[in-house]
């Protein structure tokens, strides 16, 4: 991706085991794709990824989507997201991520992304973003109304928590868990300020290391990592669930990455009842990949088990990979002190 914006990052959420109850919530479904800030002033229209990265380029169709709205200042938060029969289709949207211009062209052509929106920053060139969620998602309505455009959604939102359920048991096609919102609170750019439920617990985790397979010059698991708040990457866990087909191309990519120190804080081999000699040796790499894992528990800051790879994440920043994701899950009691309902 090219160089960072200067837009403040989204707000994001708070990992929680259940939808939050009483009043004062909204809940919304989460979509399975790209965060997107769009933001166009007359003529200039840009679009921004949660770690800050332009994405037009990539996208251009939405782009052309964005230049058709009759309103000409706005800044909007929502989802790039490329539908495909029942479910959202993620692999179609990182292969957009590609450095020819042309093959981006023919992508956005056979399989053509689309925004759905769920909050506005700015409209007519006034900021929104200090009004509660309450005024924003009446803004947002009206914007909708007035400058719907074909590529353009509006996600759809409620405050009946037993709808919210509903959504939540239908999760993991077209939608990834429901996204709960306070009404009064305004938006908190970089902040969790957010819950979300999902039916699976995943985190998103640096890749800061390897290991050869047994016998063989080809990765066999990857070494992840998390950041802390004083910045240094601790190693976490692993994954071995690496199709063998893709192994050949990811050793390329792995090792033209090799670079010491790859973990900053605590690294992989250190003593532990389970180390074994192969446990030391591991190829640090530079800080640049992303992966989204599956996980069942975590123990001391590690993942107690190896973990499943679910897909990797080239729309978030290395640096947005901390150890906020593995906080214990926010209970009902924890969500209303936390957020005061």
């Amino acid at each position: 991706m090219a160089k960072a914006s200067s837009v403040p990052a989204p707000m994001e959420a708070l990992l929680a085991a259940e939808l939050p109850e009483g009043e004062g919530w909204q809940y919304e479904p989460k979509w399975d794709g790209f965060r997107c800030i769009a933001r166009r002033d007359g003529g200039t229209v840009e679009m921004i990824s949660r770690s800050g990265k332009p994405l037009g380029r990539y996208f251009p169709e939405v782009l052309e989507t964005l230049g058709k709205v009759a309103a000409d200042r706005f800044t909007l938060d929502g989802e790039l997201i490329i539908p495909l029969q029942d479910r959202l289709d993620f692999e179609a949207l990182q292969m957009r991520l590609h450095p020819a211009e042309s093959r981006v062209r023919k992508l956005a052509q056979e399989t053509p992304a689309l925004l759905m929106l769920f909050d506005i920053l700015e409209a007519g060139g006034r900021s929104v973003d200090d009004n509660p969620l309450s005024g924003r998602r009446q803004a947002l309505e009206r914007f909708f109304r007035v400058n719907a455009v074909d590529g353009l959604l509006l996600s759809p939102a409620t405050t009946d928590r037993d709808v919210a359920a509903g959504w939540l048991k239908r999760s993991g096609g077209a939608l990834d868990g429901v996204v709960a919102k306070r009404l009064d609170q305004p938006y908190r750019f970089g902040e969790r300020a957010m819950i979300k439920v999902k039916q699976l617990r995943t985190a998103d985790c640096v890749v800061g290391g390897f290991r050869y397979a047994e016998k063989k010059h080809e990765v066999g698991s990857l070494l992840l990592g998390l950041y802390d708040d004083e910045r240094l990457l601790h190693h976490v866990g692993f994954t071995s669930a690496i199709p063998a087909k893709e192994r050949p191309e990811l050793t390329r990519t792995l090792e033209a990455l090799i670079k010491p120190p790859g973990f900053t804080g605590n690294a992989p081999g250190g003593p532990s009842r389970w180390s074994t000699e192969r446990s030391g040796q591991w190829e640090p790499l530079k800080p640049k990949l992303v992966v989204e894992v599956r996980y069942d528990q975590v123990t001391g800051r590690r993942f107690r088990h190896g973990t499943a790879l679910l897909r990797w994440r080239p729309d978030k920043a290395p640096k947005q990979c901390t150890f906020e994701q593995l906080a214990p899950e926010l209970r009902p009691s924890e969500i209303a002190e936390l957020f005061g309902s």
